[in-house]
């Protein structure tokens, strides 16, 4: 029977769907059950997590606490994921891939070399944000107070008593000829110099602060490969190296 009931089968026509009658042709394909089967199942699926938002939103303690609520920022009514500040800049990748510890040392020492060079020549005398020295005047009465002179007490010129440096007395000034620049172009220009010696100077501060991070970050990393235990103190930054506690372990 089971043999004669597949002769049958395979004698008989395949049964095709009706496809889209030829009055109805503008309105597409015409729907089969498993069409209607895909929308019905993502009717529902998105009908049920309605109701799940829906109930959770219900039965929220609105005392909770979720690390989402600091993680994220509010930006035209929308959640938007707060950027992690960068550990390492890309410049401190660079180096510390291409490069070994004891070069980016021996740079770092080069650059103090030459901070301290150009220190020399230019002595910081009016250097911006340089703290200012405080001189204090003693006086015996609050009359003296009132009637103090700076410049008199100085014995030097009004003009000159708001300089730190360069500020020769009033003998000098009557007894000694004035040397050096005295047109104002060439006090422009050596003005124009100092100001541009003073950046420089300040470049080669700043490189040689980034060198020093990059050399303590490299440092840190190849004590990291010691298999002693560790815990991390301070996490690393744009400016600082990851500061780690060593478990003390006596040496045999």
């Amino acid at each position: 029977m089971s043999s004669f009931r597949k002769a049958l089968k395979s004698r008989q026509k395949n049964h095709h769907e009706r496809s889209q009658p030829g009055f109805r042709k503008t309105m597409g394909l015409l729907e089969k059950k498993k069409d209607y089967k895909l929308r019905a199942n993502d009717y529902h699926k998105k009908q049920n997590t309605l109701a799940a938002l829906r109930k959770k939103a219900l039965e929220k303690n609105p005392d909770e606490f979720y690390f989402n609520m600091i993680s994220t920022k509010l930006e035209d009514g929308v959640h938007v994921m707060k950027k992690p500040e960068e550990e390492v800049t890309e410049e401190q990748k660079k180096v510390m891939r291409s490069q070994d510890i004891r070069y980016v040392e021996m740079k770092r020492v080069a650059e103090a070399k030459k901070i301290e060079r150009l220190k020399g020549e230019l002595h910081l005398l009016d250097a911006e944000g340089k703290q200012k020295n405080k001189h204090t005047f003693f006086v015996d009465s609050k009359k003296e107070v009132q009637t103090f002179d700076l410049a008199s007490h100085l014995n030097t010129a009004p003009e000159l008593v708001n300089r730190v440096y360069n500020r020769p007395t009033l003998h000098t000034l009557e007894t000694k000829s004035i040397k050096g620049a005295v047109e104002p172009e060439n006090i422009m220009k050596l003005a124009r110099q100092r100001k541009h010696q003073y950046k420089i100077l300040s470049q080669r501060i700043d490189r040689e602060k980034k060198m020093f991070v990059i050399s303590q970050k490299i440092q840190t990393r190849k004590d990291l490969q010691d298999k002693n235990k560790k815990v991390k103190v301070k996490k690393e930054t744009q400016l600082t190296a990851a500061i780690y506690k060593f478990e003390s372990k006596r040496k045999r």
